[in-house]
């Protein structure tokens, strides 16, 4: 009885076809897109041999979300998301399609290949504020923590399986076949949304332009839980994000053997499956505020840890706790966001913490750069956590309603 009440829940299958037909589609994205990521950042250095060319990748896939995020999420919320979101399904599966003619014709610059992911990338920042008021709308509320826990288990699952099988298959059918692949991806994805009902915005209309977007920076400002769960987010990346020190540590502490490297980049998403595929005792409790901060408080320690961590297999250890950490806090914050907002508002809402999700990790690892480049990748690794663990802390203090029960969220035990 504990295991199984341990085990992710899986009720949201059962109960709701057209959530398991959308989940089936998001999941078979998921995994074209990053194969398409990897297949993009190994053209681009085929291309270029050059470090900035393929950074310039990243750039181009956060800079339109960044950009156009807010204001996509303002139109999202005066329209049926259901359309919205089939139409950026389409507009991406065509970039993914462009690049497979690119790849197979050979002989295009560099910059049409960037210009084509930011392109793709504007489409995501208009379907991903659409596809954040599906769960909601589509499960009663204590269903929503459990769909949103199939999400991430299944989006850090193909995390771990998309890099991998791309490298098999550039190997044997080469770049254009991958972006090709990614394309037709897109098919059950797009098969999986058509199914929704119309999903117009409930309430008063939001606002056109600019007007709309300050509307949901307004409620951003003013809702203390759901602004306690942003700023828990961003604490937990800009202070703490260790990728980019993963190098430098592992020159430092464990012989720059790049096996360990490699092992270091894998340990964080190993972690996230994992208590995703046992997050079922947290999402019945009804409390995502108070998971999401001891989360957020454990991923903190656990990096400072790492940092001080000499073996590498306790490092190793510690990076998975830290994936695992993240990942039940991930869940938990979107829980809070997508059950604490109201649903006209909840496209601006779900685009404002995609920013969050996609800045921070980049602002935390321009911070870990930055600190280390001055101390060493430990110092950074420890500093970065210790202020983590006091910005929690401080969350939590200034906000006790994070830490109660959210009404309607709690479910029974399974018989």
């Amino acid at each position: 009885m504990r295991l199984r009440r341990s085990l992710i829940d899986v009720t949201p299958l059962r109960t709701s076809p057209v959530f398991r037909r959308l989940l089936i589609g998001r999941t078979v994205s998921v995994l074209g897109g990053f194969m398409t990521m990897v297949t993009v950042m190994y053209q681009v250095w085929d291309m270029t041999r050059s470090t900035a060319w393929t950074g310039a990748v990243g750039l181009a896939q956060a800079l339109p979300l960044v950009v156009f995020g807010l204001f996509a999420g303002a139109w999202v919320d005066r329209a049926d998301r259901r359309r919205v979101y089939l139409a950026a399904t389409v507009g991406q599966a065509a970039c993914s399609l462009l690049l497979a003619v690119q790849g197979f014709t050979g002989h295009v610059p560099v910059v049409v290949v960037l210009a084509l992911v930011a392109v793709q990338s504007s489409f995501g920042a208009l379907g991903a504020p659409a596809a954040g008021v599906f769960v909601p709308r589509l499960l009663p509320p204590g269903q929503v923590p459990a769909g949103l826990a199939l999400n991430a288990v299944t989006g850090q699952t193909m995390m771990l399986l998309g890099p991998a099988l791309a490298g098999v298959l550039l190997g044997r059918l080469g770049i254009g076949a991958c972006y090709l692949l990614d394309a037709l991806s897109f098919g059950p994805a797009f098969y999986g949304a058509f199914g929704l009902p119309a999903l117009p915005p409930e309430g008063e209309p939001s606002r056109a332009g600019v007007r709309g977007v300050l509307d949901g920076l307004r409620f951003l400002a003013g809702h203390r839980v759901v602004r306690g769960a942003l700023i828990t987010d961003l604490a937990a990346t800009v202070l703490s994000f260790p990728a980019s020190l993963f190098p430098l540590v592992n020159a430092e502490r464990f012989g720059d053997d790049p096996r360990t490297l490699g092992l270091f980049l894998s340990a964080l998403a190993v972690g996230g499956v994992t208590a995703s595929a046992l997050s079922g005792s947290l999402t019945r409790l009804g409390r995502p505020g108070a998971v999401m901060l001891c989360a957020s408080g454990t991923w903190g320690a656990a990096l400072v840890l790492f940092g001080l961590a000499t073996d590498p297999w306790t490092g190793l250890a510690l990076l998975v706790l830290a994936g695992a950490a993240d990942a039940t806090a991930v869940v938990s914050r979107s829980t809070i966001v997508q059950t604490r907002t109201p649903d006209a508002l909840l496209g601006r809402v779900t685009a404002a913490e995609q920013i969050v999700g996609q800045a921070g990790p980049s602002l935390g690892n321009a911070r870990g750069g930055l600190v280390a480049g001055f101390s060493s990748g430990a110092t950074a690794l420890v500093s970065g956590g210790l202020m983590c663990v006091l910005a929690v802390a401080a969350v939590a203090t200034a906000t006790p309603e994070l830490r109660e029960r959210a009404e309607g969220l709690a479910v029974p035990e399974p018989p």
